[in-house]
């Protein structure tokens, strides 16, 4: 008998059971097959009614008025630039009859990722790796979780939100904090 020697299954059993454990754990942080996985939004623009002040005052089979409100209104828009992964589409700010304001992502065209967020900031757009992670570094609003990686989509702004405060628009890694891409907005 041998005293001290270590058998060979159970040190096999032990990094098996480690390696299964090390792997699961980064199939779950990473998810990588998201890669490989497309999700196509096609949400229509949004129009809200008239608030009912406004329908009483119209007037049947008559031009509508100056004071009418108008439809969906674009007061800022931008085009999307690549970050961490080659993202492409234009983003706009709309604001609706009702006066409530939409975020509104077109033609989106990036990769999927395991925890994407619309995030809107105050940091400048920056070209290149300058430009991946400035955009938790200042005042952000979370619009919330991307609908999907290609399309179009909506995001109802928050009511209280000051839209002087914000000049760009993220897809933001939150798992990773880095940016998959952004636009800076110009005012329409």
């Amino acid at each position: 008998m041998v005293r001290g020697r270590i058998t060979g299954r159970p040190v096999v059993l032990a990094i098996a059971a480690v390696t299964v454990v090390l792997l699961g754990a980064g199939m779950y942080w990473f998810q990588p097959w998201k890669l490989w996985q497309d999700e196509t939004v096609r949400d229509a623009l949004p129009s809200a009614a008239p608030t009912p002040t406004a329908m009483v005052t119209a007037q049947p089979n008559t031009t509508a008025s100056p004071s009418a409100p108008a439809g969906p209104q674009t007061i800022a828009a931008g085009e999307l630039i690549s970050h961490e992964h080659t993202t492409t589409g234009s983003v706009k700010i709309v604001r609706l009859a009702d006066g409530s304001h939409t975020l509104r992502l077109e033609n989106l065209d990036t990769s999927n990722g395991p925890d994407l967020r619309v995030w809107l900031t105050d940091a400048p757009v920056k070209e290149g790796e300058a430009g991946w992670h400035v955009f938790d570094d200042g005042k952000y609003v979370s619009l919330g979780k991307l609908k999907g990686n290609k399309g179009d989509q909506n995001y109802t702004l928050p009511a209280d939100v000051d839209l002087s405060q914000y000049t760009s628009v993220s897809i933001w890694c939150d798992r990773f904090d880095v940016s998959f891409g952004a636009a800076a907005l110009a005012k329409a």
